[in-house]
C-alpha cells in the first residue's frame, strides 16, 4: 500500500502567520501565530518549524497548500510566491484554495461565508449546497456589503452563516449563525488532500479589490542616455 500523502499547507492573507501539516485526513500539525506584520520573514522558518515538529522533510511532501485570499493584498502575494517558488524547486504540485471554502471545509452547505473586508464592510459568497468548488482564482457570488444591510438576493435568504459579524449577518438571512470553522491552514490542507491529482493553473492571488496604496503623484526621475 502506498504511503499516505503528506501535504504541507500555509496562509497569510489575513493579520496571521499559519501552518498545517496533513498526513492522509490525519493532522500531524498546526500553528497560527497572530501578527500584522512581518509574514514574509516569518513564513519560511515556521515551515521548517512544523516540518521538523513532524520529524519530516521538505522531500517527505506530495504536495503544497496555499490560501489565496481573498485578504491582505500584501500577505497574499507573501504566500503565493512562497507556494510557486516551492513548488518549482521541489517538483510539486501546489493548490490554491479560496479562504471562503478553507473556512467552511466540515460545515454544511450550503452556507454564506462572511470575511472582513474592513471599513465596516465584508465580504460575503454563498457557497452550494452539492460541494461543487469555486474555481480557482475566482470567488464566484462574492459580494461586499455592510453586516446590517445585505443584498437582495441574501436577505431572507435563511442561509446559515460563517465567519466575520455571523451573528448580525444571520438576523439579515434569517438562518442559523454558526460556530468557528477549522483554523484557516488546515481547511487549505484538507481541500489541497482532495484537489492535488485535480490539474490546475498554478496558485494566484485572489483579489475582490484592488490595493489601498496610492500611485505616487511625483513623476518618475528620467532616465539619462
Amino acid at each position: 500500500m502506498p504511503p499516505e500523502p503528506l501535504i504541507l499547507a500555509f496562509d497569510t492573507s489575513a493579520a496571521h502567520c499559519a501552518a498545517a501539516l496533513l498526513c492522509g485526513d490525519r493532522l500531524l500539525v498546526s500553528r497560527q501565530e497572530a501578527m500584522d506584520k512581518g509574514q514574509a520573514e516569518r513564513l519560511m522558518p515556521l515551515l521548517e518549524e512544523v516540518l521538523a515538529e513532524a520529524q519530516a522533510g521538505w522531500r517527505d511532501l506530495s504536495a503544497l497548500g496555499v490560501g489565496v485570499g481573498p485578504g491582505n493584498f500584501t500577505g497574499i502575494r507573501i504566500a503565493v510566491a512562497a507556494a510557486r517558488g516551492l513548488a518549482l524547486s521541489l517538483g510539486l504540485p501546489a493548490i490554491g484554495v479560496s479562504r471562503f471554502e478553507a473556512l467552511a471545509v466540515n460545515t454544511p452547505r450550503p452556507v454564506l461565508v462572511s470575511l472582513d473586508a474592513r471599513r465596516d464592510h465584508v465580504w460575503l459568497c454563498p457557497l452550494k449546497a452539492n460541494g461543487g468548488s469555486l474555481p480557482q482564482g475566482t470567488a464566484a457570488g462574492a459580494v461586499l456589503a455592510e453586516p446590517g444591510s445585505l443584498p437582495e438576493e441574501l436577505a431572507d435568504s435563511h442561509l446559515p452563516v460563517l465567519g466575520h459579524a455571523a451573528a448580525e449577518i444571520a438576523r439579515g438571512t434569517g438562518g442559523k449563525a454558526l460556530g468557528p470553522g477549522l483554523p484557516v491552514a488546515e481547511g487549505v490542507a484538507r481541500l489541497a488532500v482532495e484537489r492535488r491529482h485535480h490539474p490546475a493553473p498554478p496558485p494566484a492571488p485572489l483579489y475582490l479589490r484592488p490595493a489601498d496604496a496610492a500611485p505616487p503623484a511625483d513623476p518618475p526621475p528620467l532616465i539619462l542616455p
